[in-house]
């Protein structure tokens, strides 16, 4: 919806207030620079890119539709999630989660969470940390270093994609700098025509130029800058999912351990400590 909106919006005040000017809308029209600039830039864009950062392109279209999908309310959920797991292990032993890691679908405490569950990142991540520690892992930095590489690989495939769209936007003016080239060179060879019809074969020409930086500024920069965000907001997920498990592994009691992970999340998303305290405190026994 958010994206939706802000199309929108960009579309109704730059041509709107074109149009208020008193500029004609139909000049505008001319869907073969449109082809030039963004068919060039998508050419550009598969000849620079491997398969998987082509194809995590298509994917991050739906991102962007959904918004992030990290809120308060998954961030209280997914601490309530580990909160669970913890309280087993302090009642019954770590080798009471294994039967919960191994056969998550199945798991009666991913089951209360569906946001967790459905988040299938998430769950691998938790159960492969979890499967560690039921096999012995007990020392804190150890994990945290093999956490931290994981996290960091994460990060740069994410950036693979956001480092793409970047290049796409910076490079869309340039494209539009060709087409409006091309729309000159075509108006150079219509030089006996009478003034009227050279100004439009100008015109023509610099609304090149306008799609170029109106594409790349309007819509592939604020893109990139909203996936920026959203993947930010995943990281912090999982940083809550570290410190967390850290935490657990360092012996302190589950209420404790999921305080942590709390504070590594942002203010504007981060349940308060009443807030997790409420939820943790209504959750039935495992």
């Amino acid at each position: 919806m958010k994206l939706f909106i802000g199309i929108i919006t960009v579309f109704v005040c730059v041509l709107g207030g074109y149009a208020a000017m008193g500029g004609k809308l139909i000049v505008l029209w001319q869907p073969f620079e449109g082809v030039i600039i963004l068919g060039a830039a998508m050419g550009a864009f598969i000849i620079a890119n491997p398969g998987h950062v082509i194809k995590q392109f298509g994917g991050s279209l739906g991102a962007l539709m959904k918004g992030s999908q990290y809120n308060k309310e998954s961030y209280l959920e997914l601490l309530s999630c580990l909160f669970q797991f913890f309280k087993l292990a302090k009642a019954k032993g770590n080798l009471a989660l294994e039967a919960h890691v191994e056969n998550p679908h199945e798991s009666t405490i991913f089951a209360q969470f569906p946001t967790v569950a459905n988040n299938h990142h998430a769950v691998d991540f938790i159960c492969d940390y979890i499967r560690l520690i039921t096999l012995g892992t007990e020392n804190p930095h150890e994990l945290e270093a093999l956490i931290d590489e994981e996290l960091e690989t994460h990060h740069e495939e994410r950036h693979h994609l956001i480092d793409a769209m970047q290049a796409l936007a910076d490079g869309t003016p340039a494209l539009g700098i060709v087409a409006a080239v091309l729309g000159v060179i075509k108006t150079m060879g219509s030089i006996n025509e009478p003034p009227e019809i050279l100004g439009k074969l100008i015109g023509g020409a610099l609304v090149g130029t306008f799609l170029g930086v109106f594409v790349a500024y309007g819509f592939f920069a604020p893109m990139t800058a909203s996936l920026k965000h959203t993947y930010g907001a995943e990281a912090k997920y999982f940083q809550c999912i570290k410190a967390s498990l850290l935490a657990h592994l360092s012996g302190y009691p589950p209420a404790v351990s999921v305080e942590f992970g709390r504070k590594a999340l942002l203010t504007e998303t981060r349940p308060t400590f009443a807030e997790l305290e409420e939820k943790t405190g209504s959750l039935q026994p495992v």
